[in-house]
């Protein structure tokens, strides 16, 4: 890319994706399921690093949600299998990348070992500077709206003091600005409870691609469609 190119482009700050289409893509390659999940990992480690390296500062990532406990047991056995490689072996590769990891979600339900890798992988990676991956595992937008809520309860504020301020504070990692763009694969077109209150004034992003095959073209793409779109947040 030119440098008179680099000068012009808008980075978003917080980009986030919603990464579907891992079990049609294994399907449609006559492939398991975990194959299509262990595919969409390898994508997915790859355009973190790559979008992180790019000066975005924050990338966030649907990969379990708390609806996802109703598919195959033997699935949710792998996927969990996949999240504990993910964040004890493979967290390595990311910390050589100078990546943050996060993991925003409940952790009712996980097992103890699933919780432990996450909590290394947040305590050897909590220093590091170069771009923070948001995991959204075991996360729904409503619960995490619920529970922000339910801590305004249990802070003892009144009913007047439940303001969208004291709501956003008690969010998971408050500190995590709004997404700037949704990105979707697949050729879907939904939402499907993710980070519900960060995406108020999101901008969104489909692709009629499945997210095993992203690539760093595709993040060039996402960025400059983000530079070329004019933001409005209720004011004009």
């Amino acid at each position: 890319m030119h440098e008179q190119n680099l000068l012009a482009e808008t980075l978003p700050e917080h980009l986030g994706f919603i990464i579907d289409g891992n079990r049609r893509w294994a399907k449609e390659h006559g492939l398991p399921a975990y194959e299509g999940h262990l595919a969409g990992y390898t994508a997915l480690k790859d355009i973190v690093i790559y979008t992180l390296g790019r000066g975005v500062k924050y990338v966030s990532l649907y990969a379990f949600s708390t609806e996802n406990w109703k598919r195959d047991a033997g699935e949710v056995s792998n996927l969990m299998k996949l999240t504990i490689r993910v964040a004890t072996t493979d967290i390595k590769e990311l910390i050589e990348h100078n990546i943050r990891v996060r993991f925003l979600g409940i952790k009712e339900g996980l097992s103890d070992k699933v919780i432990a890798a996450m909590e290394n992988a947040e305590q050897q990676t909590k220093h590091l500077t170069g771009g923070t991956a948001l995991v959204c595992f075991n996360y729904g937008g409503h619960r995490e709206i619920a529970d922000a809520a339910r801590k305004c309860l249990e802070d003892g504020l009144s009913p007047a003091e439940i303001t969208e301020q004291a709501i956003a504070e008690r969010l998971y990692a408050p500190d995590i600005p709004p997404v700037d763009m949704v990105v979707r694969t697949s050729g879907e077109k939904r939402i499907s409870n993710f980070m519900l209150w960060r995406v108020a004034y999101s901008e969104f992003m489909f692709l009629d691609k499945y997210w095993p095959i992203m690539t760093k073209t595709d993040v060039e793409a996402i960025i400059k469609e983000y530079s070329r779109r004019q933001r409005r947040f209720g004011g004009n």
